[in-house]
């Protein structure tokens, strides 16, 4: 096998027919393009639409066919797929021992801004097609009967050439006509999960999507907690990952951008403090506020100082307790506990400064009702041009710039216009997903100037109505941290 990437190879002009078209398609100022499908190699898609409300569209579009089929991926030492190139020969050595014809595959993860190009190796053994998984299987088996790490992977997750298929939704939202808002949420509560379609119902969305990652390395009971900005309704309910991609919300408005968060406790006595963080479970020595959205006890160990709506110390307790409706709680542990005992006194007043800051106009962003934040995983697209951010947000990894996943993007047009796509992934013989050189090329594509990466794989969820559209890979919707919605006038 010596199937490459090609980092420049994405974006090939194709056809693509027209099934349906709303009937005020000339009043349009986002149109679905009509051209130059950017996927794969030359296939014809096929799109259909649907008009869901005054200004907004839902596209549905199938792309490409299966052509890819399975082998065998060998495992490193390091439980890696991949390593160097002598791992990778060493590991062939063993498969060779076993009485296999191994084959060492030189794999280049490509450029993204900020991290160069990668050139790592696979060790593969065999070649199936898509309708004889079961005797890739068995070959499995057989390995790793002979000691050896190994499994079965399809080719067309790789992120090197393939022929698709792709399926995709993509709901486009007029600027210049749609009259609602947007708005983000976290459910119940920040702290548990719940299903997009779940929030869409209480909030009666005419449209909403998954929104960015979510802790899964907490407690199982606080997994629904963002990794990144939140704000719901003008109020910080989880702290930035300074510099990290988010989209801001206010009213019918959206934009991309990269935010720091900032928030202090300043106590009657005038003494300040930095808190280090929202809504989350702390580390040690740490100050972590807590709202009444937490929707989760306070850790033990530690010390709470329950503030009233008005700033003023109802009290000091040992931590483990519930938030109050209508008050916040700073918890301390170690030595943060100092700051609270000495300058959180009964009756004291202690004032909760918070900033959200937009780095690219390096100006705090005004805390209204209607303003909202949902933290995107990777900037795409920026100023109309692939600007992959993926070691600054966090996933500079051969798995998650190379390989394909189902993915959930969002886009903003010259005029304002938002788009939100969603690309099915990890279903053989029916959607490849996309890697986010695939994902920046699509969104470019739709017309976006400026687009961001937001949760995937078995997260990747839109709702339409009361419907979910698209079809998760885990084969049923999965409960996620957050949700962007779309809400009537």
């Amino acid at each position: 096998m010596s199937r490459r990437t090609l980092a420049g190879g994405l974006a090939l002009a194709v056809a693509i027919t027209l099934t349906a078209l709303p009937a005020n398609a000339e009043q349009r100022t986002v149109r679905f393009p009509s051209a130059k499908f950017p996927l794969g190699a030359r296939p014809v898609p096929t799109k259909t639409v649907t008009a869901v409300a005054k200004g907004i569209d839902l596209y549905d579009v199938q792309a490409g066919k299966a052509t890819d089929g399975y082998t065998l991926t060998v495992l490193m030492p390091s439980g890696r797929d991949y390593g160097m190139q002598h791992t990778a020969e060493a590991v062939a050595a063993e498969v060779e021992a076993a009485g296999e014809t191994p084959s060492v595959q030189e794999v280049v993860r490509p450029s993204v801004a900020d991290a160069p190009s990668q050139t790592v190796y696979m060790v593969r053994v065999g070649m199936w097609p898509l309708k004889d998984k079961k005797k890739a299987e068995k070959a499995a088996k057989k390995l790793k009967e002979a000691g050896l790490k190994v499994k079965v992977d399809y080719l067309g997750d790789d992120g090197l050439q393939t022929t698709g298929p792709w399926s995709a939704k993509v709901v486009m939202i007029d600027s210049r006509v749609f009259r609602g808002s947007y708005a983000a949420s976290l459910g119940r509560s920040v702290a548990k999960r719940e299903t997009v379609s779940s929030m869409v119902k209480a909030s009666k969305a005419l449209v909403g999507v998954n929104g960015g990652f979510f802790n899964i390395h907490t407690a199982k009971a606080l997994r629904g907690e963002p990794v990144g900005a939140s704000v719901v309704g003008g109020k910080l309910l989880s702290e930035a990952v300074p510099g990290r991609s988010a989209v801001v919300l206010k009213g019918r408005t959206a934009k991309i951008t990269e935010l720091r968060t900032d928030v202090t406790a300043i106590s009657q006595d005038g003494s300040k403090v930095k808190v280090n963080g929202v809504n989350r479970a702390p580390a040690t020595d740490e100050l972590i506020l807590y709202t009444e959205e937490w929707g989760a006890k306070t850790p033990t160990g530690g010390t709470d100082a329950v503030i009233d709506a008005n700033g003023k110390v109802i009290g000091l307790r040992a931590s483990g307790a519930a938030v109050a409706a209508g008050t916040r709680v700073l918890h301390a542990n170690g030595l943060a506990a100092d700051w609270v005992n000495e300058h959180a006194w009964e009756n004291w007043t202690v004032k909760i400064v918070t900033q959200v800051v937009d780095l690219r106009t390096r100006r705090p962003l005004k805390l209204t009702p209607d303003l909202h934040v949902i933290a995107g995983g990777v900037g795409l697209v920026r100023n109309g041009k692939v600007k992959i951010t993926a070691k600054r947000d966090g996933h500079d990894s051969v798995n998650m710039i190379l390989r394909r996943h189902p993915r959930t993007l969002l886009g903003t047009t010259r005029n304002g216009s938002l788009i939100l796509a969603t690309i099915d992934g990890r279903r053989p013989g029916e959607s490849v997903g996309a890697n986010f050189h695939e994902a920046a090329q699509f969104m470019r594509w739709l017309g976006a100037t400026q687009a961001i990466n937001l949760d995937g794989g078995g997260s990747t969820a839109m709702v339409v109505g009361k419907k979910v559209v698209n079809r998760p890979s885990d084969g049923r919707e999965r409960a996620v941290g957050d949700a962007l919605l779309v809400l009537p006038e």
